[in-house]
């Protein structure tokens, strides 16, 4: 591909690029926020130093002033720039927050109003107030803070905390603050509850209603012990103004100026309360800081506060959302304003590759000396290519058997072999003889066989060196989750069709065997350019065999010349449904139908079972496990039969039909995807539900007809002759064309 100036992007281009940094910028911003979550907090139960500081300072002591604030709200521009420094230089002994110290109970807030409480040359304490307990906030409290609600005694004073948001029990926290009340012998007690008593505050803003205690039996048990015990003032917070007043001996102190959004009213204005404490005797001013502002310039400077302080605590909250707006609006263009034409671009000339030879990687998980219908598909679509002229090399695995390897097949090394002769091979996709030999190749294009292993790095490699990738679809992976280390209910209804999804759409082009498996991608939604080419077969080898190696054959395996003989082909394994035919034969067997013998030709990991089966349904005689037989044989036992039959419902293609069809053989097959395009129903063979009685009536219609068989056998050879290897490999090297020319086009 053409190397071409970062700046002269297209404008689709662009606005991919900026798609993905922004997907970047919200991945990484989500990872900072689990990590605020789990990692190890810089600080914890602050409270139980503050307290000890606060009794050191008051020791011995009965004159001590103290500052209350309420709603910081995390501000910086009113609480850390304009109270902070006034509190250190006023001669305050410590400053009490009545609620709302954070905006919000997430992990940022209470990093930000450590940082900003710190700055404070006094002690601090916090009320646990309704911001504290939002967004899960209450057990950072408990963590960073200490205790919802707690008491201490400094001095000749009493100080009590109550949780007012229903986080705690209402008669515990009753009973406990009775408790403490009556054993007090201090000189001044002081309440502190986060939430105010909704009697004690006149002229509390309409809209505001609901920022009262909501509990009314907390509240009114507050109240009636306050009084009951002589407590000085309740401190609260949680409304946007100042208020004093007292009911029954009792001061009601209400304040919420320390950095939230103020409202247009005489009441709301920035400030904090001073408390200032005597032998006898306790005071309580508060200190505005807005002195001669109007009411609506004071909103005005509050809100911008607020804005400010949500930048300077959640600014990587803020990138979040943006970046997620970013993703959904760059989405929702791309559904919306862009044109999108689904028919293929006729406009791309596929010429200049047509007459090229081309050099073709191909990179398979499994290959020969392993006998497996996606073996015997890459080394047909090897050799088809290789007599077209195209140059070909193969990236297989490495197998202890030897195998008729030249030049231009790379083993790659094993990691681990599974099965019970070692045939499935993991090797080592990271192999450095694998992408030296690949880069040396200098291929025109990559063609993938499997969506996982060496397949995903055939497709890292065909980003890397800047070549289209092909994949061919062979196998339906939901059918093998018995296989996977995984539930089986997981890897079957999802990952399996995610991974193929995705794989398929990285990919430039898309081989299917057959229209049901093309329609089953577009389901799953793969859009990538798709060609539907059934798998090739050597029709010319298939057709003929010699009569005197047949005889020898059928003198060998000693078959009843007066049995019909039902030939199946499969992998001996569980997603075949090798014993659903096994029992639809023995019931045939049961209702007097003798004359057949079948001969199940391959192997796998069940064989064992199928044989048990065998012995259990009492099929010894009629049924027998042939095993593996060398692709250069299986004619002979093709011609040996009369019909052949098939179960599988696992296909994408079924290639061993066309083998058969190619044979002269009609075929009985499990109506399934891949079976549903090859079998044409009263054509070349018979298809039906998996219904035992409906694939056994197919099979004995076939088995006591030799003029059925003999018309549907000629058609079905008829049938095969289109999938010639020759029409196979052509038709795929067009879509190479078809691929590269769309590849390398100047619009792409």
């Amino acid at each position: 591909m053409p190397r071409r100036s970062f700046l002269r992007f297209s404008r689709q281009r662009w606005l991919r690029l900026f798609f993905y940094l922004n997907l970047a910028l919200v991945v990484g911003l989500i990872a900072h926020q689990v990590w605020l979550y789990v990692a190890e907090p810089k600080f914890e139960s602050v409270h139980t130093l503050e307290v000890a500081n606060i009794r050191e300072v008051l020791t011995g002591r009965s004159d001590y002033r103290f500052a209350v604030v309420g709603n910081i709200n995390n501000s910086v521009s009113v609480f850390q720039e304009e109270i902070v420094p006034l509190i250190n230089q006023g001669g305050i002994d410590f400053l009490i927050s009545a609620g709302n110290a954070v905006n919000g109970g997430q992990q940022e807030s209470y990093q930000a109003i450590y940082r900003s409480l710190e700055k404070l040359n006094v002690p601090y304490l916090l009320t646990y107030g309704d911001n504290e307990d939002s967004d899960f906030g209450s057990y950072l409290f408990y963590e960073y803070f200490g205790p919802h609600f707690y008491s201490f005694v400094a001095g000749n004073s009493h100080f009590i905390f109550l949780d007012g948001t229903g986080k705690s029990s209402t008669s515990w926290q009753l009973d406990w603050l009775s408790r403490e009340l009556a054993a007090s012998e201090a000189q001044h007690k002081f309440l502190f509850v986060g939430l105010p008593l909704h009697n004690v505050v006149s002229d509390a803003p309409l809209f505001e209603a609901d920022n009262y205690l909501n509990d009314p039996r907390l509240a009114d048990g507050i109240m009636a012990l306050a009084e009951e015990y002589g407590v000085d003032t309740v401190f609260s917070a949680n409304l946007t103004l100042f208020s004093q007043q007292t009911v029954n001996g009792v001061d009601y102190v209400t304040t919420g100026g320390a950095g939230g959004i103020l409202i247009d009213a005489d009441s709301s204005f920035h400030h904090y309360v001073i408390v200032d404490v005597a032998s006898d005797n306790v005071a309580i001013a508060p200190v505005r800081l807005n002195v001669d502002s109007p009411g609506w310039w004071r909103m005005v400077t509050s809100v911008w506060s607020t804005l400010y302080a949500f930048f300077y605590v959640s600014y990587t909250r803020f990138l979040l959302i943006v970046g997620v707006l970013t993703l959904l609006t760059l989405r929702l263009h791309r559904l919306i304003f862009e044109d999108r034409d689904y028919y293929p671009d006729f406009d791309i000339d596929p010429t200049p590759f047509l007459g090229k030879s081309l050099r073709v990687a191909m990179v398979s998980n499994n290959y020969f000396p392993f006998v497996s219908g996606v073996s015997v598909s890459v080394d047909r679509l090897r050799n088809g290519l290789r007599a077209l002229g195209h140059s070909l090399q193969l990236f297989v695995p490495r197998y202890r058997e030897a195998w008729q390897d030249d030049s231009s097949i790379k083993r790659i090394p094993t990691l681990m072999a599974f099965g019970q002769k070692g045939e499935f091979r993991l090797t080592n996709p990271f192999s450095a003889r694998f992408r030296r030999c690949l880069r040396a190749f200098k291929p025109d294009l990559i063609h993938v066989h499997h969506p996982f292993w060496l397949g995903s790095m055939g497709l890292f490699m065909g980003r890397r060196l800047k070549v289209p990738v092909i994949y061919t679809y062979h196998t339906r992976l939901e059918h093998y989750a018995h296989f996977v280390p995984l539930p089986g209910a997981l890897f079957r209804n999802l990952i399996s069709h995610y991974l193929i999804k995705r794989f398929s759409n990285r990919c430039q082009g898309v081989i299917v065997p057959t229209y049901s498996a093309e329609e089953y991608l577009r389901m799953i939604g793969v859009k990538t350019p798709t060609l539907v080419q059934p798998t090739g077969i050597d029709v010319e080898r298939f057709s003929q065999v010699d009569e005197s190696e047949l005889d020898a054959l059928r003198e060998q395996l000693g078959v009843s010349a007066s049995r019909k003989i039902l030939i199946s082909v499969s992998r001996i394994s569980k997603e075949k449904n090798i014993g659903f035919m096994l029992e639809s034969l023995a019931e045939l067997r049961s209702q007097g139908h003798e004359d057949f013998h079948l001969l199940l030709i391959g192997d796998g990991p069940d064989r064992e079972a199928i044989q048990t089966q065998i012995d259990t349904l009492k099929l010894t005689s009629q049924a027998t496990l042939v095993g593996a037989v060398s692709p250069e044989r299986m004619a002979l036992y093709y011609h040996l039969g009369d019909l052949f039959v098939f179960a599988s419902t696992s296909e994408t293609q079924g290639m061993v039909i066309l083998e058969a069809m190619s044979a002269g053989l009609p075929v009985v097959a499990v109506r399934s995807s891949g079976i549903d395009d090859v079998v044409r129903q009263g054509v070349n063979g018979f298809k039906t539900p998996q219904n035992r009685q409906a694939w056994g009536q197919k099979v004995v219609e076939l088995k006591d007809s030799a003029a059925l068989r003999q018309q549907l056998g000629k058609q079905a050879s008829h049938f095969a002759e289109e999938f010639d290897i020759a029409n196979f490999a052509s038709a795929v090297a067009n879509f190479y064309a078809e691929v590269l020319a769309k590849y390398h086009s100047p619009s792409r």
